[in-house]
């Protein structure tokens, strides 16, 4: 739960052309970049220094910055978007990696992966299986991770309505503790676990993220804040409308390192 450095990208003026699922309208593209901004902020707050990327005109949700790479302290592993209109996002982050990584991987065909589709909980991996990551990206990206230590295991998401990506609706925030949906809270592959289990009304901000001495999270959300607060943590609320109207949140804003 330690990070020092962040990726970001600036949303472009077409990024309400990019994929989404959701009905909740069409993003105010100035208020989208306040929210950046205010996003930005947070990270710096959270003790990050964040490498701001331009915005690419060329892939209207390139924004999403976390679905392209997965990130170990040792390499970089560099995904193959199961969206083809993502896939030439790869090949523009390749190049800021390699400032930072000089060791790399990438899940390659017939293998998809999206980065929002795996969370890292410690020493281990949750690989979501979803429309967006299929099992052969995950048993190479498993691959990749046990040549470095770390366990890994699948998660279906097929099926379970509501979120797109597994971290949609999973978060691992330090201290052996999971922040889940309820359709996912019984699941066997999160035994052991202490949960913290988000009302059915406050689902969007089970993608929330630990950074450092903060969670933060989506604005909005009183219930799950303040039990976040009395379990100890320290919320650090932003707003995401815009981006929940693109079936993004929190985590897909950055890279975090």
């Amino acid at each position: 739960m330690k990070f020092s450095k962040a990726i970001s990208r600036t949303p472009g003026t077409n990024f309400a052309d990019g994929l989404t699922t959701s009905e909740l309208g069409t993003p105010d593209y100035a208020l989208t970049l306040k929210q950046h901004q205010a996003y930005l902020a947070g990270l710096k707050q959270c003790g990050l220094e964040v490498t701001l990327l331009e915005a690419d005109l060329n892939h209207p949700d390139s924004t999403f910055v976390e679905d392209v790479a997965v990130l170990t302290p040792n390499s970089a592993i560099l995904t193959n978007p199961g969206a083809d209109s993502r896939k030439g996002e790869v090949a523009a982050m390749q190049p800021v990696l390699e400032k930072f990584y000089s060791k790399f991987h990438r899940i390659t065909a017939p293998g998809t992966l999206d980065g929002g589709d795996i969370c890292e909980a410690g020493s281990h991996f949750f690989i979501g299986i979803s429309e967006r990551t299929n099992e052969e990206g995950g048993r190479q990206l498993a691959a990749f991770l046990a040549e470095e230590g770390y366990t890994s295991s699948f998660v279906s998401i097929l099926g379970v309505s509501g979120i797109l990506h597994l971290k949609s609706g999973i978060a691992y925030i330090g201290e052996n503790t999971l922040v889940l949906i309820r359709s996912l809270a019984d699941r066997p592959e999160f035994k052991g676990y202490k949960i913290v289990l988000v009302d059915e009304t406050e689902a969007y901000a089970a993608n929330c993220v630990r950074i450092n001495d903060y969670v933060i999270m989506p604005t909005g959300y009183p219930k799950l804040q303040a039990e976040l607060t009395r379990l100890g943590f320290k919320p650090l609320p932003l707003d995401m409308s815009e981006y929940q109207k693109m079936d993004g949140g929190l985590s897909c804003l950055s890279l975090r390192f």
